[in-house]
């Protein structure tokens, strides 16, 4: 469980990403959920973009996709989800205590 004081400073590094997966109509499967997992393994934080033809609610899919993975939901801001994970082999992202 990540801190507020953490929380703010991850979405002050999400600001400056693009979103790099985009959750369509396809929903949430496990190819899916395994590329989101191996790429919070390699960036520890990524921007998801929801599009309106997934039918789910952005909100709704980052808490399906954190309790699948176990990663943290930073923040959903209208269609845009940003994720984080503590790398276990090379964590880059140091958190403030």
């Amino acid at each position: 469980m990540i801190t507020t004081k953490q929380r703010a400073y991850l979405r002050s590094l999400a600001n400056k990403i693009e979103p790099i997966f985009q959750l369509g109509k396809g929903g949430i499967e496990a190819p899916f959920l395994s590329q989101i997992e191996a790429a919070l393994e390699k960036r520890e934080i990524i921007k998801l973009s929801v599009l309106d033809n997934s039918g789910m609610d952005p909100r709704e899919a980052s808490d399906m996709i954190c309790s699948a993975l176990g990663c943290e939901g930073v923040q959903v801001i209208g269609s845009k989800i940003v994720l984080y994970k503590k790398s276990k082999n090379n964590p880059k992202i140091e958190l403030p205590r």
